[in-house]
């Protein structure tokens, strides 16, 4: 097994990134994740932890749920910054997507396959290289807006992206650690 995300990610050490290695760390992030998710059964995929675990508290199958809802959502982004003239995005608040079960919910047998969620990701992630690779760099210069964060260039929020899955996936994996330990 190759090393995982030893350490949590810096999103500054992807600014000074070259866009060709950025796309292909955005492409590479799902490598990072500790393949064991595959294999996690209900019980262990919705533990619970707390915050003294040191690994987040959400449970691997709401983790792995957020990570699809937000790649569709950065994915999005991009393409409408490429498509249109500085969009306006929508914010989302991930903990009512939590609070409304969309990941499921142990408690009342609703549990949706954690397989699905990373199926979403992996295609999502390639579609969405193949195409960032077809783009010329001046490309990765425009903007959109985003009401609490301003301006955005494609840039930016593939920065953005790239790190998020990287960071939930540190976290990820010390749970799957902590799970098999």
């Amino acid at each position: 097994m190759r090393a995982l995300l030893t350490r949590k990610p810096d999103i500054t050490e992807l600014k000074p990134i070259g866009i060709a290695d950025l796309v292909q760390r955005f492409s590479n992030g799902l490598e990072n994740l500790d393949q064991r998710i595959w294999t996690l059964g209900d019980p262990q995929l919705d533990q619970a932890f707390t915050t003294g675990d040191g690994v987040g508290e959400w449970p691997c199958r709401v983790l792995v749920g957020h990570l699809a809802d937000a790649e569709l959502a950065f994915v999005h982004r991009m393409r409408r910054i490429v498509a249109e003239e500085r969009p306006l995005f929508a914010v989302w608040d991930e903990n009512a997507f939590i609070e409304a079960g969309l990941y499921g919910n142990a408690g009342n047998r609703r549990s949706f396959p954690v397989r699905e969620f990373l199926e979403t990701l992996q295609a999502t992630r390639k579609w969405t290289a193949s195409w960032l690779k077809t783009l010329p760099d001046s490309a990765f210069a425009r903007t959109g807006q985003h009401p609490e964060r301003g301006e955005q260039t494609l840039r930016t929020v593939l920065e953005y992206a790239t790190w998020h899955l990287e960071q939930h996936g540190w976290f990820l994996n010390q749970k799957i650690r902590k799970l098999f330990s």
